[in-house]
C-alpha cells in the first residue's frame, strides 16, 4: 500500500483536494451547519457538478451557509443575501430576487457587477 503524508495543515495537498477533505469531513461528522466559501473555485467542472449534488442531497435538512461568487451553485438556494460594499442590499429566494426589475441579484444574473 502506497503511503500519501498530508503534511500539517493540508501543506502537500493542492486546494481543491483540501477542499474535498474538508467536505469529507462534514460528510462525516454528520454536521448540522456546513459553511462553504466558494467551495468549488479550485476543481474541474465534473467534480464541481458532483461536489453541488452531495451538497444539495447530503445536507438537505441541514444548514449550507455558501459563500459565492459563481451565481449558479446558490440558485437552488432558499434564500440568498446579496451585500453590495459591505451591506446587506437584497435577501429573499433566487426566484424571488430574479422577479423583480430593481433586483441587484438580476443585475448580476444578466450581466455582472458592471450593471450593479
Amino acid at each position: 500500500m502506497r503511503k500519501y503524508f498530508v503534511g500539517e495543515r493540508g501543506k502537500s495537498l493542492s486546494v481543491g483536494q483540501r477542499q474535498l477533505l474538508c467536505l469529507a469531513r462534514a460528510l462525516l461528522t454528520e454536521a448540522n451547519i456546513l459553511c462553504i466559501d466558494e467551495a468549488t473555485a479550485s476543481v474541474d467542472h465534473k467534480t464541481d457538478m458532483l461536489l453541488q449534488k452531495t451538497i444539495r442531497e447530503k445536507f438537505k435538512h441541514k444548514t449550507v451557509l455558501t459563500i459565492a461568487h459563481r451565481l449558479n451553485t446558490i440558485m437552488d438556494s432558499d434564500r440568498v443575501l446579496v451585500m453590495h460594499a459591505g451591506k446587506v442590499v437584497e435577501f429573499d429566494s433566487p426566484s424571488a430576487l430574479c422577479q423583480r426589475e430593481d433586483s441587484v441579484f438580476q443585475k448580476l444574473l444578466r450581466g455582472g457587477e458592471d450593471q450593479v
